[in-house]
């Protein structure tokens, strides 16, 4: 079942590296998570997205590069070549944790879908079934995983594109209903009801919700002729996610008063609602099911490539490299394994407050990542040894000003009020990583040392 000799192996195609990313990013940040940053910004949310977008772009632009100038090597890879052990160590945990959690988040809010249909089953077994669909899925060799994924995601692409058809059809007045050309939004308290205060408030939403995008720097490595095929892989999915973002935030504040949208429904539900389709509400829970069996699919594929990672590297227990005869991490999938029981066993102790809770913490993560993988552009540039035919515009200059940027809404996250407990909770964390960091510096060091062995 094991392979001595551990390896991954390199069965993704392009096409299932731009789903994989989209995967990750359309999920319950946009088909729930929106509605939030809806009530912050109003109409200029569509604003926020396009801000966030440019930002998403910039730093997706310079992993492109550092992949074609650093060939085979993930983020990982990049931020260790950049940085050196210890900030690699703390980035590669801070992530693994972040997308152990959302893997955890997804399944569980899997299981409060089903429970739509199946009201008297426990959200605990619910999300257990969900677990075991996905975990399965992952144990097949890469090539169907990303079949797989590259058909989960496409369900969702197309969910967003039909909402994105009928929705235009009601604004311009195609499916009557009274609505259509009003643009209700605009007359309640303008395009921008909370000023750009607002505006710039709502991009730790937008940011939180755009995080996944960095997974294609993750599966870098398994991915076929990655040189030739990234900076192409990363433009087409940047311009899908930005506009499967921005048109529907447009649509739903076309349709109906910014200040209608309910928090706690999805907006989606709302103008399908509008619309006046059939079975709206069993609709969009299904396509709602298919985008967090999708996330949580991307999570579990991350989180186990990233254990094998860090293995490599020796920043994780080099077990965790083993690999079985299909190039899957054994002992990466069982960590994840375990992780994932934690959370079912949550949700069988407190099933009204697991999902809440654990929802404080990621995207902390996502932003010291992208904020990373620019200053690793910048660190490293000067240093390529040939000339990537792929090169980010304006460098310094952009990649300066993301970081920059992404640097203010981290702050931002860690000020607000109400994410007070998840931020103490986070730093916390990122404390206890940066202390224990330096014992295993040490010990890495100790390791390469003459007459020494790994």
């Amino acid at each position: 079942m094991e392979q001595s000799r551990p390896q991954l192996q390199k069965g993704l195609l392009p096409r299932h590296v731009q789903l994989i990313a989209l995967g990750g990013m359309i999920g319950t940040g946009i088909f729930k998570g929106s509605a939030e940053a809806i009530h912050i910004a109003g109409p200029s949310v569509v604003l926020t997205y396009l801000i966030g977008g440019a930002l998403l772009f910039w730093i997706m632009a310079a992993l492109a590069e550092m992949a074609i100038a650093y060939p085979g090597s993930n983020v990982q890879h990049l931020i260790r070549r950049a940085f050196g052990f210890r900030l690699s160590w703390i980035v590669g945990w801070l992530y693994w944790l972040n997308w152990t959690l959302v893997t955890v988040v997804e399944l569980l809010a899997a299981g409060s879908f089903l429970s739509y249909w199946f009201p008297s089953a426990p959200l605990w077994l619910l999300a257990l079934l969900c677990a075991c669909l996905i975990m399965g899925l992952n144990l097949f060799p890469v090539k169907y995983y990303g079949e797989a994924e590259f058909w989960l995601a496409g369900l969702k692409v197309a969910a967003l594109v039909v909402f994105i058809v009928l929705g235009a059809g009601v604004w311009i007045g195609v499916i009557p209903n009274g609505i259509g050309g009003s643009f209700p939004s605009a007359g309640n308290g303008g395009w921008f009801p909370h000023g750009f205060a607002g505006t710039l408030s709502a991009l730790l939403v937008v940011m939180f919700s755009y995080g996944g995008a960095e997974l294609m720097g993750v599966a870098v490595t398994e991915m076929k002729d990655a040189e030739q095929v990234m900076p192409r892989v990363i433009r087409t999915t940047i311009w899908r996610v930005i506009g499967f973002y921005v048109l529907p935030m447009a649509i739903i504040c076309g349709i109906m008063p910014w200040n209608t949208v309910s928090e706690t429904n999805s907006p989606f539900v709302q103008v399908l609602e509008a619309v006046g389709l059939p079975g709206a509400a069993h609709v969009m829970n299904a396509v709602l099911l298919i985008a967090v069996l999708s996330a949580a699919n991307t999570g579990v594929y991350a989180t186990s490539r990233l254990l094998y990672t860090m293995a490599e590297q020796g920043e994780a227990n080099r077990r965790l490299q083993r690999t079985t005869k299909h190039g899957v991490p054994l002992y990466g999938m069982g960590m994840v394994a375990v992780c994932i029981a934690a959370g079912v066993a949550g949700a069988y102790l407190a099933p009204g407050r697991i999902i809440g809770e654990l929802m404080t913490i990621p995207g902390f993560t996502v932003l010291i990542v992208w904020m990373m993988i620019g200053a690793a552009q910048l660190k490293l540039r000067p240093h390529y040894k040939t000339k990537p035919f792929f090169q980010t515009k304006g460098f310094p200059y952009t990649t300066m000003a993301a970081v920059g940027a992404l640097g203010a809404i981290w702050l931002g996250f860690l000020l607000q009020g109400e994410h007070r407990i998840g931020s103490l909770l986070c730093v916390a964390v990122l404390i206890l990583l940066s202390i224990y960091s330096t014992v295993k510096e040490k010990q890495h060091q100790a390791t390469k040392a003459p007459g020494r062995t790994a």
